[in-house]
């Protein structure tokens, strides 16, 4: 996640860094004994969240909550570890947080007897236009609601003026298909003297795997898991195979894409808006920020959509209830679309006078979740400290096919079986575009 405007110090220099700041201030905030907590120690109810962990990012929401409402001292604590204190702390009776935030796969295991029921406030707050799926979301398959939206983020595309020249004839940029997008590339190769003009993330902490997931496949096929070995899925790393052809193959080593993106090592990709976001920053009028391309199921994005829940035992539910409140208002919503780049999940006019890199991505955001052909794909959900094995199927699938050549057909099977394996052994649901099955069953 990332700030709204420019900041002094590079986004890219705090995140690297943040790791080593993970555990700043655990003494003042009585909280050292629990593995993975960070806060500044001001006291007052304990937010726990697996959000803005980075050291200037939660600098900068602990600003905004402290205009926002009082009384409340935000703590980070790293996604693994956060299932495991929630219910280790409610287990045993001794609570300690008041509110909890995280993604929805972050919380919706937490329903089973470790939430609130916050039914009664979703009800009083939904005059503030929480999107249908996002409501259905928040019931985790019960027909009660387990925590309240809170913000949002995906992954769009990003090109440059001097790939934008080189769009096929006809083609619209905002309503690409991946036929159109791949012509583009080849077409911008080709212009470029035979160099690549598209990069992807495909580093060691790129987010690549996250486009086959949450939006080549449910494209190509409609699902993720319950069609990943199907005929359309064959189809789609065939489409990939020939993408990767045109594209630039230093890509193994991009993390961030804004990093090349500034150099002008590529001039077209696919990223998390956060990792977007400082390529735009100093030459705005040269960028535009794209919806992701549809397949002939439609057009496949990710949310990454993050809530807010009160644990049971809460050390102060009617502080947590107030904070839920005051986080969900227009303002606040858009105070943190500045400050942290997540975007609004109630119904507010997105102004234009917010920085023009943040609202290229608001733009291309919002075409993306308001197609009418949108397939909404989320992360795992329900994985835990195992979700790293089922991302690693996708990222070895990458490597097999098309990195190595491998038959398509033989990956896909030998890969759908590590992936069952572990599903099975933690005998979850499915989650969108799959259908919600009370087993999760590879296709």
């Amino acid at each position: 996640m990332r700030r709204g405007g420019p900041s002094q110090v590079s986004r890219r220099t705090f995140l690297r860094g943040a790791g080593a700041a993970g555990l700043a201030g655990l003494a003042g905030s009585g909280l050292a004994g629990c593995t993975g907590f960070a806060t500044t120690g001001d006291g007052g109810m304990i937010f726990l969240s697996t959000q803005f962990r980075p050291v200037n990012e939660a600098e900068a929401f602990r600003s905004t909550l402290a205009k926002t409402i009082s009384g409340v001292s935000y703590v980070t604590i790293e996604e693994g570890p956060f299932a495991g204190q929630v219910r280790s702390q409610v287990g045993s009776g001794a609570t300690q947080m008041g509110l909890l935030g995280g993604l929805h796969g972050d919380l919706a295991p937490l329903a089973d007897g470790y939430l609130e029921d916050v039914t009664d406030l979703l009800s009083d707050l939904s005059g503030r236009g929480f999107p249908a799926d996002y409501v259905d979301l928040a019931r985790s398959g019960t027909d009660r609601a387990w925590y309240i939206p809170w913000a949002d983020a995906s992954y769009v595309l990003a090109a440059h003026a001097d790939a934008l020249e080189h769009l096929p004839s006809g083609a619209d940029a905002e309503s690409l298909t991946y036929d159109q997008f791949l012509d583009w590339a080849i077409a911008a190769r080709r212009a470029n003297g035979g160099r690549p003009m598209l990069g992807l993330p495909l580093g060691p902490e790129g987010l690549f795997h996250r486009f086959t997931q949450g939006y080549l496949l449910p494209s190509f096929t409609g699902g993720q898991i319950t069609t990943f070995r199907s005929r359309e899925a064959v189809s789609a790393w065939q489409y990939l195979r020939e993408l990767w052809a045109n594209c630039n193959p230093a890509s193994t080593t991009y993390d961030f894409m804004q990093e090349p993106l500034e150099s002008g090592e590529v001039r077209m990709t696919w990223d998390h808006v956060v990792r977007l976001v400082e390529a735009p920053e100093r030459d705005p009028e040269n960028w535009r920020m794209l919806p992701a391309p549809r397949g002939e199921h439609g057009l496949g994005y990710m949310a990454v959509l993050a809530g807010l829940a009160i644990p049971k035992g809460s050390t102060d539910p009617e502080l947590a209830r107030d904070a839920i409140r005051a986080l969900t208002t227009p303002r606040a919503q858009l105070d943190v679309l500045r400050s942290n780049g997540f975007f609004p999940v109630v119904d507010t006019e997105i102004p234009g006078n917010l920085p023009p890199a943040i609202q290229l991505e608001a733009d291309a955001v919002a075409k993306q979740k308001n197609a009418d052909d949108a397939i909404l794909s989320l992360p795992p959900v329900g994985l835990g400290e195992r979700e790293g094995e089922v991302s690693k199927v996708f990222q070895d699938t990458f490597r097999a096919i098309v990195l190595g050549g491998a038959d398509i057909r033989s990956t896909l099977d030998a890969q759908a079986r590590v992936l069952q394996g572990v599903l099975s052994e933690l005998n979850v649901p499915c989650w969108a575009p799959d259908p919600a099955a009370e087993r999760c069953e590879v296709g």
